[in-house]
Formats: C-alpha cells, structure tokens, sequence
C-alpha cells in the first residue's frame, strides 16, 4: 500500500466523519516537504482547500522566496491562497519570547483568527467559504517523536509522552499525516515529481528541535536501528495508558477541589492524604499555568505561614488556614470610578446602585443594602480600592479603624482583601462595600433623607 492509499484510508477512519459537504479544509503551507505533499494529497483525493502562509520575516530573501512558492502551488493546484506577513521578532521581544514560541503563537493566532472571521474583508472574495472548518498541519510521525522526547528531557506529564494529537476538536486543528514518516513523504514527492522548498535553518542546530532531529535521533539509530518504531509503539501504547490515567486523576480532582466564583479552594488537609500526592498536585495546578518545578513549592505552602502564596503568570496559590486557594491575580490596573449622582455603577467589583429617598416610616434591614444620612454626603464620590493606609470609623464606633486591621478583624483571607472597594467622599470612607458603613455617616432619627446603597458581586 502506498502513502497515498493509506492517507486515504486513514483520512476517512479519523477526519472524515467530522466534515459535512462543502467543507474548507485550511492548510498551513509553508512550501516543505511535508506541506506540499499535504496539498498534493488534499487535491489527489478531492478535499477542497485552501493554502494558508504566514511569512514569519526571519530569513531575509529565503522568506520572500517561500512566499511566492506557495502562491505558485495555489496556481499551480487550482485553490485559494492566503498570505500574512508578521513582524516575528519583534512580536517576541514585545512578548518575551523565544523565536519559536512567537512564530508558533502568530501562527495559530492567525489559524483561530481565520477561522472565526473568514466571512469580513479580504476573504469574502474566497466565494463559498462559509464552511470552512478545520485547520490542516503537515505534523507527521517524525515530527511526534522529536516532540516526545523533548518533553520527556524537559520534563512533562504523561499527556506530554503521547505525541502530537491528530485532532484538537477544540481548536480545530486537524493534523492528516501523523501515521506517516518523513521518509514516506519524500518518496511520495519524488514517486509524483512534486517540487518543494528546503529551510536553510532546518540544516543548523540552532533549535532545540534541529538538535533532535539533527544530531540527537541519528546518533540513537546507531545505538538502536528501529528506536523511531519503538518509540511509536511506546507513545501508542502512552496513550491508552493515559487514558485510566486521566479517569484515576478526574476522581482524586473532584473529591479535592471546591469553586467558589473564580476562585478553587483545596482543604490542604485532605490534599497531604493524596497518594501519589506529586502526580495529584501536578495535575492541579497545570491548567492553572503553574510549572511541575512548583509542586513541591505547594507542599511547602501548605505548612507555611497564613497568607504565604505563589505565583503563575495569571494566577497564584495562598495559604489560608485550613485551605490553599487557587486565584487569578490582582489587577494592577488603577481601579477607580468617579459617581457624580444618582444610578447604577457596574465596576470591576460588582454593581452599585445608589437612590436618593425619603426616610419610611420603618426601614426593614435587607441583605447587601445600607442606608446614610443623604444630607451628610455630597457629590462627587469617589468609588476605589482600598489601601493600606485607609481608615474610617466603622458603625457603631466613635473611634477611627484602619482597614487592614478591621478586615483582620474579620477574618478575611487574602484574595477578599485584595477584592474589597471603599466608597469616599472628600478623603473620608463612608462605606466599606459589603461590609460596614462609616458611623459619621449613619442617619438618625431626625434624619428626613437617605441615601440608599445596594451593592452586589
């Protein structure tokens, strides 16, 4: 059988299925080995598509030249073809990311953006493309193996030991010639004299992936001839491994974790009695962004001092007595309204809704509503977060407060803290959203209007 047979059988058992007549497949193209054997194969067995290149601008004329190849092939085959140029390094300096990383977030950026936008500006001229559906890769078996193991010396899970996924149904990303070598692909080019483009930088190691493929994997053929089958084996086998793997770990994850809003609260008692407790606590905090290096830092945590965390880039852990409390970190932002009258603020925090109103004749107490003398309080008021240098003079109390004290009063952890908002008027905090009004703001008895404050999450 040869490769174009079994692409064909295996394009019908896996992608098929999920396609409906008129379905655009878009194919990342860029004018290899791997990409143009794709494209021939796509047009061989009548799966209509369109060419996708993104000209990263990495290799001076190289780029240019790579470019105009895959706007030939489109001639060349008849289909559509989409061109971006990116400002790669830039975008990585700007990001803080290494070369690869850019060029990999541009281009699956482009990929999403495609797909959700295709119908506006510049691809309204691709005719029926309302159907379009999935992106195609070129990913073949090479490409997997070379993935596995530097996961493997890097450091992963065991999701990182199955290789690429020919299908991510939630990105869309079909992936058609996984099951197929390298060495295939090129005897299937030659076989159909089908002409393509070489990288010059695929020849250096200056990527860790050239490394591999370089250098690394042949000096292991030597050693182990059939090492690549091996490996493929193994990662098929990973896979269904896997697969209890992930059930095991879904039961332990559920029996842990607590939400409450954004928030992911773990009884830390209950985690130490985990076992294994590292694998557990790895797979808890990797969605989160946190790192494998950090799961001894959480065990750590869990007998630190209250209020201890650590951090990911968009979330952290915190100790609070009995629990660790996953969150997404604090806004830096300046968060700040200024209210001028009357109406509903809908803010960072929640919604406020402030109405002037004669005082009733009995005023019934309701959940997250306060009432203030109104003849005490004048416009502009000024609604922000708190800091530390805040007091005010909590209800009841003829004496000043600073907040901090007053929130450790209450037995706040750290995150309600952080997430706590004053209402002020001329430097003085006349209400503690959520938890306590200013007693110079109180009304009395003689009081004939209210300011009435309902406040909600």
């Amino acid at each position: 059988m040869n490769l174009s047979d079994g692409f064909a059988q295996h394009w019908i058992q896996v992608f098929k299925k999920y396609l409906q007549p008129g379905d655009y497949i878009l194919l990342a193209a860029s004018g290899g080995l791997d990409s143009t054997a794709l494209a021939h194969l796509f047009k061989m067995h009548q799966i209509p598509f369109v060419l996708c290149h993104m000209n990263f601008q990495l290799r001076g004329d190289e780029s240019i030249r790579d470019e105009n190849f895959v706007r030939s092939l489109g001639i060349q085959l008849g289909v559509k073809v989409l061109v971006k140029k990116v400002d790669t390094k830039q975008f990585a300096a700007s990001h803080k990311l290494s070369t690869q990383e850019a060029a990999r977030e541009l281009r699956y950026n482009w990929f999403a953006e495609i797909l959700q936008e295709f119908y506006k500006n510049e691809y309204v001229q691709l005719g029926n493309f309302l159907h379009a559906k999935f992106v195609a890769t070129a990913h073949h078996a090479d490409d997997s193996i070379e993935t596995v193991l530097m996961h493997f010396f890097r450091g992963t899970g065991i999701d990182g030991l199955k290789g690429i996924p020919a299908l991510n149904l939630a990105k869309k990303i079909i992936r058609p010639l996984l099951p197929f070598s390298r060495a295939q692909l090129a005897s299937f080019t030659t076989m159909n004299q089908i002409e393509y483009i070489t990288d010059s930088s695929n020849a250096t190691n200056d990527y860790t992936r050239n490394y591999f493929r370089n250098t690394l994997i042949p000096q292991l053929q030597e050693v182990f001839p059939s090492v690549k089958d091996n490996l493929l084996h193994n990662m098929t086998r990973i896979g269904e491994v896997a697969e209890l793997y992930k059930q095991a770990v879904t039961k332990h994850l559920n029996s842990l974790t607590e939400y409450r809003g954004h928030e992911v609260h773990i009884p830390i008692l209950k985690l130490l009695n985990v076992n294994p407790l590292h694998t557990i606590i790895w797979e808890l905090i990797k969605p989160f962004g946190f790192s494998a290096a950090q799961v001894n830092e959480v065990i750590k945590l869990s007998t630190a001092v209250n209020g201890s965390s650590i951090n990911a880039p968009k979330y952290r852990i915190i100790k609070s007595n009995a629990w660790l409390i996953i969150a997404p970190m604090a806004s830096l932002d300046a968060n700040w309204v200024v209210i001028n009258g009357e109406g509903l603020i809908e803010f960072n925090g929640g919604k406020l809704q402030i109405q002037l109103i004669n005082k009733p004749n009995k005023i019934v107490a309701q959940p997250n509503f306060e009432w203030l003398d109104a003849h005490k309080i004048k416009f502009p008021l000024l609604l922000r977060k708190w800091k530390q240098s805040d007091y005010f003079y909590p209800l009841g109390l003829t004496k000043k407060k600073k907040l901090s004290k007053f929130f450790s009063d209450c037995k706040l952890n750290k995150i309600q803290k952080e997430e706590a908002w004053v209402l002020e008027m001329d430097k003085k905090i006349i209400y503690v959203l959520g938890y306590r009004i200013d007693n110079r703001f109180k009304y009395s008895d003689t009081s004939t209007e209210l300011m009435q404050i309902h406040y909600r999450t």
